[in-house]
């Protein structure tokens, strides 16, 4: 069978999305293309985004090679599948681009965390004919082999009627991730690094070295995918890093939810510590590290980390649920020697009722005069996937669910105007999307 998975040309106008809009590895592509190749099918792989392809650019080649099965994520990459934009307006309009008209129309699939939260509304807002909720790397190819109730995490259209198999959601087995195939990926293109703010030569790239975290943060979008914590094999990661750094690139960001966690990460540090021409970054928890580890980091040329700490207070960070295992004073002390040994440290703040306004201003004076980086306090977006959906609506998320979260988010900006990382005005989610319906 053949298989075309494109990721479309993303944009953003209007959306509360205020992650990164330069183009990023499309992770979740290039390992559903591995387990399609191992099980025999042929593969298209178009990144639109990257390429910067038009809809009639990518369904001329769609065309040329007959896909049984189009393939498209709702997210930029598995890198914002955390924190997606919420409207679903470019998968809208490029599936409807790329099928209408055609004389062979392919079975349509979505992936993403629209889906894997709010099936349905994914199914009737894109006009997809399958959503695969949760990973999708592994099931992709059941698709051509196995009936559409056996695949884990798969939702259909039949008939008119909306299909579900039963639970559980796509989790792949990361041992069967084997390094990815950059060879006819266009990674001289890849001019963006991830979180890195001044000049580094060469070219930037994202890989991923574990899926899911062991933590329940409240605030955290991963409940329906990339949950379990799982570590590839630390040899088929440094496969990946030496093809890349064959092509070019010095920075690799590592995708993971929360890098750090697993004992073998210390092996692939020492790994990466030996090639001396490669930088690295990532996100962390600050209770994962200690000195000893900010040496290490030092020394496998780890050049931006970004910590989520969300709140100054035990009593804050115990509210989101992060389990966090050091007190503050530890915390500020191990940020401050993080910056000894790492260019770029990063301290993330969420708004709670916890923080008193002006120990929150003390704490970042202090962190910033030792050339720590650290937010102003953001409220949390209730992510139809993260724990914070159900406390704040009182419900699990149903076909209203993004739309409701965004309008709550949007009325606590309604009388103090926006945060310093929202740099556009958002407009109301079925304004988004209405011009694709």
């Amino acid at each position: 069978m053949k298989f075309a998975l494109v990721n479309p040309h993303w944009s953003w106008e209007g959306s509360t999305y205020f992650g990164s809009q330069a183009p990023v590895v499309p992770l979740e592509l290039l390992g559903a293309r591995e387990f399609l190749r191992r099980a025999g099918h042929e593969v298209l792989l178009i990144d639109a985004f990257l390429l910067k392809l038009t809809t009639d650019e990518v369904r001329v080649q769609l065309e040329g090679f007959g896909e049984d099965f189009l393939v498209m994520p709702t997210a930029n990459s598995y890198l914002f599948w955390r924190c997606p934009q919420p409207e679903l307006r470019v998968p809208q309009a490029w599936l409807r681009a790329l099928t209408t008209g055609r004389t062979h129309r392919p079975t349509t699939v979505i992936i993403g965390p629209h889906g894997s939260s709010t099936p349905i509304a994914t199914l009737n807002k894109t006009g997809a004919d399958v959503v695969l909720r949760g990973e999708p790397d592994s099931n992709l190819p059941l698709l051509a082999t196995t009936p559409r109730f056996a695949i884990p995490g798969c939702v259909w259209k039949e008939n008119g009627r909306v299909m579900q198999a039963s639970e559980p959601l796509g989790v792949v087995d990361m041992k069967m991730v084997s390094h990815l195939d950059f060879s006819d990926y266009p990674i001289e293109l890849h001019t963006h690094k991830h979180h890195i703010f001044t000049p580094v030569e060469g070219l930037g790239a994202e890989l991923e070295f574990a899926r899911g975290c062991p933590y329940a943060c409240t605030f955290c979008n991963k409940t329906q995918f990339r949950n379990k914590y799982r570590e590839r094999d630390v040899a088929e990661v440094v496969a990946e890093i030496d093809a890349l750094m064959a092509r070019g690139v010095t920075y690799i960001y590592f995708i993971d939810e929360i890098f750090g966690v697993g004992k073998n990460v210390r092996t692939l540090l020492e790994e990466i510590a030996k090639r001396p021409s490669l930088s690295i970054g990532f996100q962390t928890r600050i209770d994962l590290w200690d000195e000893a580890g900010f040496d290490l980091l030092g020394r496998a040329h780890c050049i931006s980390m970004e910590c989520g700490i969300e709140s100054i207070t035990e009593q804050g960070r115990d509210e989101m649920n992060k389990n966090c295992k050091y007190s503050t004073e530890r915390i500020t002390e191990l940020l401050v020697y993080a910056k000894t040994r790492i260019p770029w440290v990063q301290a993330n703040l969420i708004k709670t009722p916890h923080d008193n306004p002006e120990e929150v201003r003390a704490f970042q004076d202090h962190l910033k005069a030792n050339g720590v980086w650290v937010s102003e306090p953001v409220p949390m977006f209730p992510f139809p996937g993260s724990p914070e959906y159900v406390t704040t609506f009182g419900a699990q998320p149903d076909d209203r669910a993004w739309e409701r979260a965004h309008e709550f988010y949007l009325n606590l900006f309604a009388d103090k105007g926006f945060s310093d990382i929202q740099d556009q005005q958002p407009i109301p989610l079925p304004e988004l999307e209405s011009a694709c319906r």
